[in-house]
């Protein structure tokens, strides 16, 4: 039924948008700061000598300078000794400046100079938590070769391929090479390399399996409903999920919200339908 739904770009951005205000609501921030202080009736160059200072304390930072230690030194807050640390805050209890600089920031990220009555900031986002926190996944850099059983080949021989190609790759031979000769995979013709893969992306004996293997080695065959694998892991990272994985995300939920509902009204016509086909047997 849902090959027949279609999903358009704005819905899915409206429910990014709804998703995203009701993840602010809990969320919270720990921030650290830099206060450039402005005298008042400053004039323009002790103004402009101000915004230089706080310029500065950017441009350390953008050099590996430790935040803690520019706010001690430069930082004109009641709280520059401690780091400049302010602490968890929700959103509602951070100035609206604030919010606005930490609006791009990712957990560790430094925002630019802005300007308040109190003088010039400079702000990092130390971490967050809640609802709007980023979702940090890890990933890994697959490869494999899939031998698949049929009436021609069984389980064993399909095992035994696969432990013989691994020794081939244990001694020296290019996995990716044995992947485009061997591989029943449509990703033989790029070396059997699935790219990044999230978890969930494959099913769970693909996934167990290679979850535990160390980078480079090569697993012992692992059986799915596919057939037999030879999977080995290249690199692994830790990212947040992108936009794109969002938007699939929240395309998913859209089909599965008009699936339902479709299926409500064909439940619907259905029972109307039976109900006049009874009365008019009752006659």
């Amino acid at each position: 039924m849902t090959s027949k739904l279609s999903i358009s770009d704005g819905e899915i951005d409206n429910l990014l948008l709804e998703q995203s205000e009701q993840k602010e609501i809990g969320t919270e921030y720990n921030v650290a700061h830099i206060l450039v202080r402005v005298p008042e009736q400053a004039t323009p160059a002790q103004v402009e000598a101000r915004r230089a200072r706080a310029e500065e304390v950017v441009k350390r930072l953008k050099d590996g300078a430790d935040f803690a230690q520019l706010a001690a030194t430069y930082s004109d807050a009641p709280d520059a000794l401690q780091g400049g640390v302010i602490g968890w805050r929700s959103q509602q209890r951070l100035p609206e400046l604030y919010i606005e600089a930490l609006a791009g920031l990712r957990p560790g990220g430094v925002s630019g100079v802005f300007r308040s009555p109190a003088g010039f900031h400079v702000i990092k986002l130390v971490e967050m938590r809640g609802a709007g926190a980023p979702t940090l996944v890890e990933q890994a850099h697959v490869r494999h070769i899939l031998v698949r059983t049929n009436e021609l080949v069984s389980e064993d021989e399909a095992k035994r391929k696969l432990l013989a190609l691994r020794e081939r790759i244990v001694n020296g031979v290019d996995f990716a090479e044995l992947a485009r000769l061997n591989s029943d995979d449509g990703s033989a013709s790029r070396g059997g390399d699935l790219g990044w893969v999230y978890p969930g992306d494959t099913v769970p004996d693909f996934e167990r399996a290679f979850v535990e293997l160390k980078l480079m080695e090569v697993s012992q065959p692992v059986k799915t409903p596919f057939g037999w694998h030879l999977i080995q892991v290249l690199e692994r990272r830790t990212a947040d999920v992108s936009t794109d994985r969002k938007r699939v995300e929240a395309r998913k939920a859209l089909l599965d919200r008009k699936g339902d509902e479709a299926y409500q009204e064909w439940l619907r016509q259905l029972r109307d339908r039976a109900y006049v086909e009874l009365r008019l047997e009752e006659r």
